[in-house]
């Protein structure tokens, strides 16, 4: 019976509903138009998510997130530095744990810039610095999009580049309904907080959508067809270590540089994730008929990470520390007044 106690503690039901996404876009991919209508329920969850962050937080706290440039330059060292040094010293794998044709994927997964909602989402679970995640992840997108292309053509050889759509497209969709929310939260600020319950639901359901919306499109590619599965599960275990040595690098990181436990959330989360959303559409433009399986690497990284990062968000929430940390690189407990403003309200 404890070990059933147990396992039942380690298997969050947020995680079973991500396995169960998995699945279901596995055995019923959306393809034609019901991919255009996930598509289409992603991108709204995505703006509804950021509107509702929007009319919850005050602009007090909107810009002490921007003006946070600490915490934001240790997310991006991570992002664009780290990793692709941790990519490149992969190539040491290839060709007797790593396949040549998925080593090019292992690179772009490294090049691409961090996950925007699911570190929110899960800050927000985790009860961490939610502005600072916010303008954290705006700022890797931001920058992931002139970025990412020239990193990609200068280690990988691929060819492409960066449009003002682009940025057009991460403004229409991140900014522009976070500004909206800012815009109306004199009116409608009180009933966002009071209905805490619903952006959970957002937050976790958003994560969820894109998930499932993401694992079509590689399920429509067939890109799991292209290689052997002994290839598929080295790929894991190699990601697996790759994902573990980036939290546990992000975690050691931010309390040597004396940040707090709010902060140190944010660092965690955001500094050790990779976008799917932006890195599917940068690899079609960048490697055109190979993009499908240049982005197989970047797909199952995306999947650990949501299913690790949800246990380690609901663990937290529950804790007054990361793994029992206490607040500060001094180990003073948590100021009563400094967690409340970070929590969701």
């Amino acid at each position: 019976m404890s070990a059933v106690r147990r396992l039942a503690r380690v298997l969050d039901p947020y995680i079973v509903l991500l396995l169960c996404t998995v699945g279901l876009a596995a055995l019923l991919p959306a393809s034609g138009s019901a991919a255009d209508t996930v598509d289409g329920a992603a991108t709204g969850f995505i703006g509804l998510l950021f509107f509702l962050h929007g009319a919850r937080l005050s602009t007090r706290e909107a810009l002490d997130g921007l003006r946070h440039w600490r915490l934001h330059l240790t997310v991006l060292a991570c992002t664009f530095a780290v990793f692709p040094l941790f990519g490149l010293g992969a190539r040491g794998l290839v060709p007797w744990l790593v396949a040549d044709d998925l080593y090019d994927g292992l690179l772009f997964l490294c090049l691409v810039p961090s996950t925007v909602q699911a570190s929110i989402a899960f800050t927000s679970i985790a009860r961490g610095n939610v502005p600072a995640a916010i303008a954290a992840g705006s700022f890797s997108s931001v920058l992931g999009v002139f970025l990412t292309p020239l990193f990609a053509a200068a280690l990988i050889g691929g060819t492409g580049g960066f449009s003002a759509d682009s940025l057009l497209a991460i403004g229409g969709q991140l900014l522009l309904p976070f500004l909206l929310g800012q815009a109306l939260r004199r009116w409608i600020g009180a009933f966002v907080k009071r209905h805490r319950a619903a952006l959970s639901v957002v937050d976790r359901g958003s994560i969820l959508i894109v998930v499932y919306a993401a694992f079509s499109e590689g399920m429509n590619q067939g890109v799991w067809n292209e290689v052997s599965w002994r290839r598929l599960v080295a790929l894991f275990g190699v990601e697996a270590v790759l994902l573990a040595a980036m939290l546990l690098l992000t975690g050691f990181a931010a309390r040597r540089l004396g940040f707090g436990r709010d902060d140190r959330v944010v660092i965690v989360f955001a500094g050790s994730k990779k976008s799917l959303a932006s890195g599917l559409p940068m690899a079609s433009v960048l490697f055109q008929d190979q993009a499908a399986l240049v982005v197989l690497p970047l797909m199952m990284y995306h999947q650990t990470q949501l299913i690790v990062c949800a246990y380690l968000a609901r663990r937290w929430s529950r804790d007054p520390g990361i793994d029992g940390d206490t607040d500060g690189a001094s180990g003073a407990p948590a100021a009563p007044g400094k967690a409340s403003r970070s929590a969701p309200a």
